[in-house]
């Protein structure tokens, strides 16, 4: 088959059907990605003892925080990629990928010495138990030998996403993760490599998906074809990528901070309410996940039609991605809370852990939806270029105003019920400023002073 064939033309033809063909590899990629997560935790869990359960369990908010602003810039390499596609500009395209490579190479360099040497002081100052400290900081320290790997993928799968072809990153995933299963159980249970084991496992698979679009990549014909002769930086891509990419990834690690304070807050209600969120956490993540696909959705095809300067075209994405996200969130939300028993059972059969995840998927599963809004209409203003202004938006509503209502109306009210309604509230708010924003942006584009 040719490598044609897997492309969407996202500017012209029927829109709900490519969104949806564009979406649904998205989605089932994200759960795959925490089904083999899951899956890591279950081996090292069972196999390795509770000790190397939380080593591994400890690195996950750190992981997330030193990743996500280099993740981010692959947000950019997606936008620019899909705006020169929508524009018929094959000689960007093919600047803007081969900029996108090296940079994701030169940011993996940086975070594997950063990590290897600088985050296991962090866990340190973390307060990582002395019991588990050794074995965090021996997986930590295999993990980010791997992270020029990962970013490699993140970066090439962005690229493929720009141009309509979400269904090959989904088919290298599970083969990845396949293999990440399978030397999970060689690793762990055969030679009792414990976190070193899971770690490995982990690098190992992230090497497959990588190769494997980057292989993709090399048989690609048109701009998006990778040549290792044509690799280097071009100075004008790069700083377009960053313009979009870290406001992104920025976004990304302070979301990370403002949750480690709203942990901070649970915790303080004991044991029992740290068990009974965190499961209830882990089953939004689907939700989160499934959602998430229409907020890339919403980046790739307004991107792809600000290049061809289809604004018309743009707002009937918007509305579209909105209809099915708001469909998705509330149907798997209140599905999730009315099985909410069963599920949680599976974390747990304490009925006050069970009744704590119960109470969090009350306020945050049946009003998810308002996540999926405010992330569409991120996504939609960063396609149409507009990338600073939903992170001030979204830093302000979101993580700001949780900071806020933490010192203050939690303060008077104690409760977890108090502190989990700041999460639909701030949804909320944040998604009408963006959607004002939008509106205001299209205005200027639709008078030509916006577009490409």
């Amino acid at each position: 088959m040719k490598a044609k064939s897997y492309e969407i033309d996202m500017c012209n033809g029927p829109l709900f059907p490519k969104i949806l063909a564009f979406s649904i590899p998205l989605m089932l990629s994200g759960i795959l990605q925490l089904l083999f997560n899951a899956a890591d935790m279950i081996v090292v869990g069972r196999f390795a003892g509770s000790t190397a359960l939380a080593a591994v369990g400890a690195n996950a908010a750190l992981i997330n925080l030193l990743t996500n602003l280099f993740i981010g810039f692959s947000v950019g390499a997606n936008v620019l990629v899909a705006q020169f596609y929508g524009a018929g500009k094959e000689r960007e395209m093919s600047e803007t990928v081969h900029s996108a490579v090296v940079l994701s190479l030169l940011c993996g360099g940086i975070l594997l010495v950063f990590g290897i040497l600088i985050a296991p002081q962090i866990l340190i100052v973390m307060g990582t138990p002395g019991d588990v400290l050794s074995q965090a900081v021996l997986y930590i320290r295999i993990y980010f030998a791997g992270i020029p790997v990962l970013l490699l993928y993140n970066f090439g799968s962005s690229i493929l996403r720009a141009v309509g072809d979400t269904k090959r990153p989904l088919y290298y995933l599970l083969a990845a993760g396949v293999i990440n299963i399978i030397l999970n159980l060689i690793f762990v249970i055969g030679f009792h490599l414990g976190v070193a084991g899971v770690a490995l496992a982990t690098v190992i698979s992230q090497c497959v998906s990588a190769a494997l679009v980057v292989r993709c990549m090399m048989r690609m014909e048109g701009g998006c074809r990778l040549e290792f002769s044509k690799l280097g930086i071009d100075r004008d891509k790069i700083v377009q990528i960053m313009r979009i990419g870290f406001p992104a990834g920025l976004q990304g690690t302070l979301f990370s901070l403002s949750n480690v304070l709203i942990q901070s807050s649970v915790n303080s209600f004991g044991s029992v309410a740290m068990a009974g969120n965190t499961a209830g956490q882990n089953i939004e993540g689907f939700i989160y996940m499934a959602m998430n696909s229409f907020h890339q959705t919403a980046l790739s095809f307004s991107s792809q039609n600000y290049g061809a300067g289809k604004c018309k075209r743009i707002d009937r994405v918007l509305f579209q991605c909105l209809g099915l996200v708001t469909f998705v969130g509330v149907a798997l939300g209140w599905a999730a809370y009315l099985l909410g028993e069963p599920l949680l059972g599976i974390y747990s059969s304490d009925p006050h852990v069970i009744e704590v995840g119960l109470l969090r998927m009350s306020v945050i599963c049946t009003m998810y939806c308002l996540c999926g809004i405010m992330d569409v209409l991120t996504g939609e203003l960063r396609g149409i270029g507009c990338s600073v202004f939903p992170m001030v938006v979204s830093l302000l509503g979101v993580c700001a105003f949780r900071v806020f209502w933490i010192f203050t109306v939690f303060q008077q009210y104690r409760s977890l019920w108090v502190l989990y309604i700041s999460y639909p509230v701030s949804w909320t708010l944040t998604a009408a400023v963006n959607m004002v924003c939008f509106m205001v942006v299209q205005r200027k584009n639709k008078a030509g002073k916006g577009m490409l």
